[in-house]
């Protein structure tokens, strides 16, 4: 969770200048940093493995999750939503950090997702375009089919799905269905930002670092705000009862009585 915060996107994950740290050269006392020639050895090893250049570390006056406070080494701010917070150093292992970064994007477009499909139809039963809406026992009402064949059907789309964001995870690229045509450059492996005309047709997540930096970064404090929210949802259904919207509206109109200490001290 911790690293959820701090991190975003495997797609971004910098090429970091692990050659920073002192290396001992064969028997020697000697320490030296690492070589600019085999720091671009790494960063090109690295390139192939399909790590991001579109983004850049940014300066280290950054701002920070607490002003003043020092970031750990490999949060250097090239990952979109990088604010410096990893207390417990999980992302102090390269390798879990581009995992974790991962999880979160796909975690965030999920609540994103989720936190839509509850407000929409809430918004349209308010309306009178739907009738007798309930987010939270949607699992329990009958649909076009018996829930066995609609479970069977979702692991099988949901299985081919993610088992294709794994293999481009593992080897980045290799399930492009990008088309190729003349005169038209597709876009470099990037894991998690698939891009291209099916995916990207304006192009908005393509060109200068900047404002590439600043669409993956709303998009993954959206994300964060919509996984706090579904959170929040859940409490309110469990211990308030009602939907989202009734319990905002709630809110609104009597703000000093009806709140989150309201809910334990109701009897």
């Amino acid at each position: 969770m911790a690293l959820a915060i701090s991190s975003t996107s495997l797609s971004s994950f910098p090429n970091r200048e692990i050659c920073q740290k002192v290396l001992h050269q064969g028997t020697t006392s000697t320490t030296s940093w690492l070589s600019s020639s085999r720091r671009r050895r790494l960063t090109i090893r690295n390139a192939k493995k399909g790590v991001s250049d579109v983004c850049e570390p940014l300066p280290p006056d950054r701002p920070l999750w607490f002003p003043g406070s020092s970031p750990p080494e490999w949060l250097d701010g090239s990952l979109p939503g990088d604010f410096g917070f990893d207390p417990l150093g999980l992302g102090s292992d390269p390798e879990l950090l581009k995992w974790l970064a991962q999880a979160e994007l796909m975690h965030a477009r999920w609540a994103m997702l989720g936190v839509s499909g509850i407000l929409i139809p809430e918004i349209l039963e308010k309306i009178g375009y739907v009738k007798n809406f309930s987010w939270y026992n949607a699992g329990s009402v009958e649909y076009f089919a018996d829930p066995t064949t609609l479970f069977i059907v979702q692991l099988a789309l949901m299985g081919w799905v993610e088992g294709r964001r794994w293999a481009d995870i593992v080897n980045p690229g290799s399930v492009d269905i990008e088309p190729k045509l003349p005169n038209r450059p597709n876009p470099k492996p990037d894991v998690g930002y698939p891009g291209g005309l099916w995916f990207d047709p304006m192009q908005w997540g393509r060109g200068s670092p900047e404002p590439v930096m600043v669409l993956r970064t709303k998009e993954i404090k959206n994300g964060r705000l919509a996984m706090l929210a579904f959170l929040g949802f859940c409490f309110q259904a469990v211990y308030v009862g009602g939907s989202p919207i009734d319990n905002l509206m709630a809110h609104l109109a009597d703000p000093g009585h009806v709140n989150i200490f309201s809910a334990f001290t109701s009897g």
